[in-house]
């Protein structure tokens, strides 16, 4: 993709996400673009696809632009037409972000090709390790949830995405299970090194806390998804 054309595209993706204050602003899609490019060069995908892909895959999230964006890609289709994109290259695009977010596999929509599968790994990845928690904290606060509170425990996350108002609790529901759903080599072994950064960080928390029962809790629970 041609440095103009991917200014452009850049620049229109930062003016949505500025104002974001729940982790899913302009850094993250810097992040997910670069962990996606260094994905797609060890996976063989189509970097200009990827890239692509990358940079547009949030422009139309529901919980940020409403539901009509998120089913017709509003966003991420001018924005192309903006910068210059072909019709069939809007379509490949297209299809793969429709394929790509944690309430989607859920649902039980997978990405179908590389690029979004590169894309899909790097997004969750995101969500993981030093810039998960970051992540965690921020979307926790601009939605003024508490962090933690020892007397609220994890639920199951349902099929639409909802979880519990704790933003500990958010790593059993989700993050933590984040690297079974990696769909490439390269994503796999992100999301392992990424995950141990969390385990980490809550046996300090909890430890800091003098919560030993929610130290022996997340204790079961690995060793459950272990097995599992």
């Amino acid at each position: 993709m041609c440095f103009f054309m991917m200014d452009i595209i850049f620049n229109e993706v930062k003016n949505l996400l500025e104002n974001d204050k729940s982790g899913h602003d302009i850094n993250h899609i810097r992040r997910v673009l670069l962990m996606s490019s260094r994905f797609a060069l060890a996976e063989g995908a189509d970097a200009n696809l990827v890239e692509l892909i990358s940079l547009l895959h949030d422009v139309d999230d529901y919980k940020l632009f409403g539901s009509a964006a998120a089913e017709m890609l509003l966003n991420a289709r001018r924005i192309m037409d903006k910068a210059g994109v072909d019709l069939n290259t809007q379509k490949i695009v297209c299809h793969a972000i429709k394929q790509i977010g944690f309430q989607k596999r859920l649902m039980g929509i997978v990405p179908d090709t590389l690029e979004g599968m590169v894309v899909s790994d790097a997004d969750m990845c995101d969500a993981m390790g030093a810039t998960g928690i970051i992540r965690t904290h921020a979307y926790g606060m601009s939605h003024n949830r508490i962090f933690f509170d020892p007397m609220v425990n994890p639920t199951s996350i349902t099929s639409n995405g909802v979880s519990s108002s704790i933003s500990v609790c958010h790593f059993f529901e989700k993050l933590l299970m984040l690297d079974y759903y990696m769909l490439t080599e390269s994503g796999k072994n992100e999301a392992i090194a990424r995950k141990e950064i969390m385990i980490n960080f809550l046996k300090h928390l909890f430890l800091e806390e003098e919560t030993p029962e929610w130290a022996n809790y997340l204790d079961n629970y690995l060793k459950v998804k272990k097995r599992s």
